[in-house]
């Protein structure tokens, strides 16, 4: 894949993960005139569960199969990631079900037991989404992604609008619905995608090919799954340990988390989001070369690709630390002027977070493409634990409070980019014609 290709791919992505990422937030505005905060407090608090059981039996299927398919050797490694997949999504389903009293118990709000269970469906279509995605993008076409993102969204802010008007004035029905619209909108997206790969040329295989090995298949999604799984359980941590410390600090601890989890993150994800796609298109563009022994190539192409997600970032995280007041005030105007200050305090620090996270993806998925699924698990895992640890340390010994969180993540994804982008360039080293000797007197060839 040249250059010029590889930025449009790219664009195409990240066109439709800003478009849906923004349509997202903007849904907050309304969202929370109709259930009010007690209606989206709940609304949050189920999702800490879900995005873990998401992270379980989805979040990996974009980039393996992007990578398998791109490979050559498993055009159809979809049809047995949909075989595996599939029946774990349902036990998914079934656990978060079965989860959700346990849940709605330890946080002593009874609504979370039905929207959980309104919630769990959404977990099938999400990964027969992700397996057409995956699938088109090995080959190369990352329109469909910008097309379901953009559905998803788009479902689930107009039926959620319509359905929370219907119980307005009725916290626990209004999010309930809200949560239903979110299944709603998976289905509408998944017959969509399906509709997509149905209408899509496919090139001509052996009958006996029904979709590759299943161990091709966990070799790349069960190091995604870990390397993904790093983040929600982290933050999960983090919401139980930190408000209990910013309790006894300061005694506003579900105001502080939620202006720190719900808001200034959110403003936060949006140019990263808006850099995705460097990492879903340097898959495909990499892979292939990785694969076929020109390793040289294939450095220089995942090098090219964090060079670009630096060059987007960077900008975007400059217009994030002078914009954010104004972003403030259109998408949270509730706030009060002192919440109001501290989310902005807490944007502005964790802007570095929207060039390191979006250098974290992207250097991610390139080790993934360069066939070192692992060393990103490590990587991921190092410094998510890290960061749990850094951020009650700042919260419990210094006079920071919430704002040692922000910083503890700045320092740990930094560290985290630096890791990565070593293993990266290393990887030329791994190949060199001295190494490829050895290997060859070792094996005899």
């Amino acid at each position: 894949m040249n250059k010029g290709a590889f930025l449009k791919d790219a664009a195409v992505i990240s066109a439709g993960g800003f478009v849906a990422k923004a349509m997202g937030a903007a849904y907050r505005i309304p969202l929370t005139a109709l259930i009010g905060s007690i209606g989206l407090g709940v609304y949050q608090m189920v999702y800490p569960l879900y995005a873990i059981m998401l992270t379980l039996t989805s979040s990996a299927l974009p980039s393996a199969l992007s990578r398998l398919i791109s490979s050559g050797r498993h055009p159809r490694a979809h049809v047995a990631a949909l075989r595996l997949y599939v029946p774990l999504s349902v036990a998914g389903w079934l656990i978060m079900s079965a989860l959700a009293p346990l849940l709605a118990a330890a946080q002593g709000r009874p609504e979370v037991e039905a929207c959980c269970r309104l919630l769990a469906p959404s977990l099938v279509p999400v990964a027969l989404i992700s397996a057409v995605r995956g699938w088109f993008q090995g080959r190369g076409d990352m329109a469909p992604t910008f097309f379901t993102e953009v559905c998803e969204q788009a479902v689930k802010v107009g039926a959620g609008i319509l359905m929370c008007s219907i119980f307005r004035g009725d916290a626990a029905r209004g999010v309930a619905a809200a949560v239903g619209a979110v299944t709603l909108s998976e289905a509408v997206a998944a017959v969509y995608a399906w509709a997509l790969y149905a209408g899509a040329p496919k090139p001509r295989l052996p009958l006996y090919d029904v979709g590759g090995g299943y161990g091709d298949i966990l070799k790349y999604t069960l190091p995604l799954t870990l390397t993904a799984a790093a983040v929600p359980l982290s933050q999960f941590a983090e919401s139980v340990a930190l408000p209990a410390l910013l309790r006894a600090a300061e005694g506003s601890a579900a105001s502080l988390w939620g202006i720190f989890s719900g808001c200034a993150l959110t403003l936060v994800n949006l140019p990263v989001s808006l850099c995705y796609g460097f990492a879903a298109a340097g898959i495909p563009s990499i892979a292939p070369l990785a694969e076929g022994g020109a390793h040289g190539g294939a450095r220089r192409a995942a090098v090219r690709a964090v060079g670009a997600t630096l060059a987007l970032s960077l900008p975007c995280a400059a217009a994030l630390f002078a914009l954010c007041p104004a972003a403030a005030d259109i998408l949270f105007p509730s706030l009060g002027a002192g919440e109001r200050g501290l989310l902005v305090t807490l944007v502005r620090v964790m802007s570095v977070n929207a060039v390191t996270l979006s250098l974290v993806q992207t250097s991610s998925a390139c080790l993934t493409a360069l066939g070192l699924p692992l060393r990103a698990t490590a990587v991921q895992w190092g410094t998510s634990l890290a960061r749990v640890a850094l951020s009650v340390c700042l919260v419990a010994f210094t006079r920071l409070g919430i704002i040692g969180a922000a910083l503890s993540a700045n320092v740990c994804y930094l560290v985290a980019v630096l890791l990565d982008f070593w293993y990266i360039i290393r990887r030329r080293s791994e190949h060199g014609p001295v190494r490829m000797l050895a290997k060859r007197a070792r094996t005899g060839a």
